[in-house]
């Protein structure tokens, strides 16, 4: 008989395997705290306009900020609308409505780019969602729609329509719960999830695959699937005021050495957009989230000015942009080389106008002085 994959003979399975009796432990909570929640005997909390939650079971990058960046864009012509996130490793601990002004001390790096792309909608943080969305009802009367970022497994609030992220190159199956895996939650709570999404895959995917997926997830009837993938845009100064900005097909041209920073989750799927333009990439790779401090900024500097050649240039993604602006006194020689490279998401399969008609319509049909929904 075949040993599970876990349990097959490698450096890294054997510290799986190690930490396996606490993934068991681990799952074991979460297991009871979700019945908890399914029996009430933890209350959720319904509130009486849209909500949409957009989160992963996994741990780690699976698109999720460009996801709700495409929502915003869907929803913000037509309605009014709201982001509300923990505001993961802010500063502060209290509920706090952004403005233009609002750091990422403050709000965090993902609302503080929500925020800086977005500056017509309303965006909050508060690590207890419920507190967020009534105070958010309460100060913004004609609010339509509130969007929570990262919030699946934020079961206090029971979101009108929710959306589970998984990435294609990790597959809920075969995965174990967290330390031993990235698994947060058991694979089997994806059926709280009314739309799925399958993020990060190939431009094409063939017709056995996809059946193969939808196999493996066994979807409910009232879940809907969809697939999408990211592209990379043009890339853009990391400091508003560089002077002669560049284009994609001007670095192209240059085939400069270029200085790789990245502090997110996965760096080798920005890397991969690094390589259009070059393949002379130097690395320097942070923890994701990092708070950047003026020893990172000095070590980046001084690496930027050793490597070779005349044409080089600094890439970064656009949440590292968020936490290295601060820097503004960066030497200019250095300062005007960085550029971010922005991420947006494309459907597969011609399902846009699907997706975009089933996200449309809850709104339509739930905002507070929709007829359908007072009726």
């Amino acid at each position: 008989m075949t040993k599970p994959a876990f349990m097959q003979t490698s450096p890294k399975n054997s510290w799986r395997l190690l930490l396996y009796p606490l993934s068991l432990l681990y799952g074991f909570i979460i297991y009871i705290r979700n019945l908890m929640f399914d029996y009430h005997l933890v209350y959720s909390e319904e509130f009486d306009m849209p909500v949409i939650s957009v989160g992963n079971i996994t741990v780690g990058g699976t698109g999720k900020t460009p996801h709700v960046e495409y929502l915003i864009r869907l929803l913000r012509d037509e309605f009014n609308v709201a982001s509300l996130s923990r505001g993961y490793k802010r500063k502060t601990r209290k509920y706090i409505l952004a403005d233009q002004q609002s750091t990422i001390d403050e709000i965090g790096d993902e609302p503080r780019q929500i925020k800086s792309k977005f500056p017509d909608i309303y965006v909050a943080v508060d690590r207890r969602r419920v507190n967020g969305i009534r105070n958010l009802m309460k100060e913004i009367p004609d609010l339509d729609v509130i969007l929570l970022d990262d919030a699946f497994q934020h079961r206090y609030v029971k979101p009108g329509l929710s959306i589970l992220l998984i990435d294609y190159n990790r597959p809920l199956s075969g995965d174990l719960m967290m330390p031993a895996g990235s698994l947060r939650e058991q694979g089997f709570e994806r059926k709280r999830a009314q739309i799925i999404l399958i993020t990060k895959c190939p431009e094409r995917i063939k017709p056995i695959e996809r059946r193969i997926i939808v196999k493996d997830l066994k979807l409910f009837p009232y879940q809907h699937l969809y697939f999408t993938r990211l592209k990379d845009k043009d890339p853009v100064p990391v400091f508003p005021d560089t002077l002669n900005a560049l284009s994609r097909q001007e670095i192209k041209n240059m085939k400069p050495q270029i200085l790789m920073i990245s502090g997110i989750a996965n760096p080798r799927s920005f890397k991969k957009y690094i390589r259009n333009y070059s393949t002379k990439i130097t690395e320097l790779i942070f923890p994701d989230h990092y708070s950047y401090r003026n020893k990172d900024i000095g070590y980046i500097v001084q690496t930027f000015n050793n490597m070779d050649g005349i044409q080089k240039i600094i890439m970064t993604t656009e949440k590292d942009a968020m936490r290295l602006q601060k820097f503004s006194e960066i030497e200019p020689s250095v300062k005007d080389k960085m550029y971010y490279i922005p991420i947006v998401i494309d459907f597969l399969n011609e399902d846009t106008e699907n997706f975009n008609n089933h996200i449309l319509n809850y709104v339509r049909n739930n905002k507070r002085n929709s007829i359908l929904y007072k009726k």
